[in-house]
């Protein structure tokens, strides 16, 4: 179990290709990168012509880079890597089929996309599949960016983060904007479980409105009663009622959009609405 209360799985993040994360999150019908997909593509697409980049944070193996920069879906990713064919190559064969199967469905409005990640092993296999342009292997929780993180850095226009929020405190968000150098729209899926006031507190600090979306997505099954039983009670804690959400068997993300307050006043990015399996 990790700090979170949450069932852990470290050990997938680690591994020198994807095929052990889909493997084994797919029972329990791990989906928030599909609800974020739309949210993400229609930020890129106000990034103007000058196509500053976007910066995945907790990137693992590059999901929401594939998602949003490529014609495909995360039901296709999951059938993509637990495929027999898949089983049988080593990773330097799986990486150059991936180049390949990625390429063939690149967007014509992708946007340069850049990955921070404690895992070297999970960036350095996005870096090699095409998915991201640049990948950071650093946890900004303990370590402050490098010089080529910085310099990276300075080219986003917007942050995005999917997995990660339950890890992250307002000390990661901190040195990463300081890092940019200026407020750009951060977006964050973030689960019911957890209380975001303190990181919210911290982008407001950098200039940025914060705005919770009203509806909420399903992010995974629970692994047992016992993480449902937490997660209840964490839920209950914060103020939300687990009803139909976790009580139904469901760990719940909401979208917590930060903007520049002038951009905050005309955004019209939709929110994601409450699905499920």
């Amino acid at each position: 179990m990790s700090p979170t209360g949450m069932t852990s799985f470290d050990e997938v993040y680690t591994l020198p290709d994807p095929r052990g994360y889909f493997t084994r999150l797919a029972p329990y019908a791990y989906q928030t990168p599909a609800h974020a997909r739309p949210v993400f593509r229609a930020l890129a697409a106000e990034l103007g012509p000058d196509r500053p980049a976007l910066l995945d944070l907790c990137c693992s193996y590059g999901i929401n880079a594939a998602l949003v920069n490529h014609d495909v879906t995360l039901d296709e990713l999951y059938a993509h890597y637990t495929a027999p064919e898949a089983a049988r190559l080593d990773t330097a064969a799986l990486i150059d089929r991936d180049r390949r199967f990625y390429a063939a469905r690149r967007r014509p409005d992708a946007v340069p996309a850049i990955g921070i990640d404690a895992s070297r092993p999970a960036v350095e296999y996005a870096v090699a599949a095409g998915l991201l342009d640049e990948g950071h292997a650093v946890d900004l929780e303990t370590a402050e960016p490098g010089e080529r993180l910085r310099r990276s850095a300075a080219r986003v226009g917007l942050i995005t983060v999917t997995g990660g929020t339950s890890f992250l405190t307002e000390r990661t968000f901190g040195r990463l904007l300081t890092a940019v150098g200026r407020p750009v729209p951060v977006a964050a899926f973030v689960l019911r479980t957890h209380d975001f006031r303190a990181v919210a507190g911290c982008l407001e600090a950098y200039g940025l409105t914060v705005e919770r979306a009203d509806g909420t997505s399903p992010q995974r099954r629970f692994t047992d009663p016992e993480e449902q039983r937490r997660a209840v009670a964490a839920v209950t804690a914060l103020g939300e009622d687990p009803a139909g959400k976790e009580t139904a068997g469901w760990f719940h993300t909401r979208l917590h959009l930060a903007r520049p307050a002038a951009r905050a006043d005309q955004a019209a990015t939709p929110a994601p609405t409450v699905t499920g399996r």
